[in-house]
C-alpha cells in the first residue's frame, strides 16, 4: 500500500510522522493538552520540533503531566531542580514561563470556565481551515494569533508572540493548515464544522 501524501514537513522520522498524522491539528479541548502544546511551542524558539518532540516525555514528567494547578504551585525550588533536568531544555526563562502560564491558566479558567473556552472562542468555536497547497504559503502569523497572543501577553503569559501563537493555533487545531494534498486536510475535526481561511 503506498504512503498518504502528507504536509512536506513531517518528513519520514516515525516520532515526526506520528504526529503529523495523529495529531497536528486536531481540534484540542483539554485543558491539560492545552497547556502541554503552549509550553511546547514557547520551549521551541530557537530550536528544532523534532528535538521538543524528542524531549516530550520529560517535559510530561517535569511538568506533572501538565496538571495546571499542580504546575501553578511549583516554587523557586522547583524551578531550581528543572534547571538540572537533562530530559527538558534547561533554560530558565522558559522554565519559569511555564510556571507562570499555569497561574495564568489557572485565572482564564476562573474567568471563562476552562482554558479551552477561552482559546476557541478566539476562532468563534470552529477550526479554521487553509488552503495552501505548499509549506512556504502558510503563514507565519494571522489576525486570530495576533489577537490572541495581545491578550494573553495582556494577561501576563510570556513566550506567547504571535508567531507561537500561531503555531500553538495550529498543533491545537485551532486552526487547519494541512496542505490541500494531504490526507489530514479536513480530516482531523469531525464535529467541527470548520470554517475557510479565504
Amino acid at each position: 500500500m503506498p504512503e498518504p501524501t502528507r504536509c512536506e514537513w513531517a518528513g519520514t522520522e516515525p516520532l515526526m510522522v506520528a504526529y503529523h498524522d495523529e495529531e497536528w491539528g486536531v481540534p484540542t479541548h483539554d485543558d491539560a493538552a492545552l497547556f502541554e502544546l503552549l509550553t511546547l511551542e514557547g520551549a521551541q524558539a530557537g530550536l528544532s520540533w523534532r528535538t521538543i518532540l524528542n524531549k516530550r516525555t520529560g517535559y510530561r514528567a517535569a511538568f506533572a503531566g501538565f496538571d495546571v494547578a499542580t504546575v501553578a504551585a511549583f516554587t523557586a525550588d522547583d524551578v531550581e531542580r528543572l534547571l538540572g533536568d537533562p530530559s527538558i531544555v534547561r533554560n530558565r526563562g522558559k522554565i519559569e514561563s511555564t510556571v507562570n502560564n499555569a497561574g495564568r491558566i489557572v485565572e482564564v479558567q476562573a474567568e471563562h470556565g476552562s482554558f479551552d473556552a477561552y482559546v476557541w472562542s478566539f476562532v468563534d468555536g470552529a477550526p479554521i481551515v487553509g488552503d495552501c497547497h505548499e509549506l512556504g504559503e502558510l503563514p507565519a502569523v494571522t489576525e486570530a494569533s495576533i489577537a490572541l497572543s495581545k491578550d494573553l501577553k495582556r494577561r501576563g503569559f510570556r513566550f506567547v508572540g504571535p508567531t507561537t501563537i500561531y503555531a500553538f493555533m495550529q498543533a491545537a487545531g485551532l486552526v487547519d493548515d494541512h496542505v490541500v494534498a494531504c490526507f489530514r486536510h479536513r480530516a482531523g475535526h469531525a464535529g467541527h464544522a470548520g470554517r475557510s481561511s479565504g
